[in-house]
């Protein structure tokens, strides 16, 4: 198997790089019975689950996300 070193992959242009994840991150979530997760994430993703499951009306729509990514709305300090 050849190596690659994390100086090789910073010169390749963004697009390459972009791509690099993206085939990364692919061969990822190929396999997610190989990530764990803890109980203590699984016990806060469940109550989520959970409280949109009561009231799916409650907080905000995609369009609403996007609006106000876009607008600057939801920045922090």
């Amino acid at each position: 198997m050849s190596t690659i070193s994390i100086a090789d992959i910073l010169v390749l242009p963004v697009q390459e790089r972009i791509r690099l994840v993206e085939l990364i991150w692919d061969s990822v979530a190929a396999v997610p019975e190989a990530l764990e997760i803890s109980p203590s994430l699984k016990a806060e993703l469940d109550m989520r689950l959970a409280e949109f499951e009561a009231n799916p009306e409650a907080g905000y729509s995609w369009e609403q996300v996007k609006s106000h990514l876009k607008d600057g709305s939801w920045r922090t300090a």
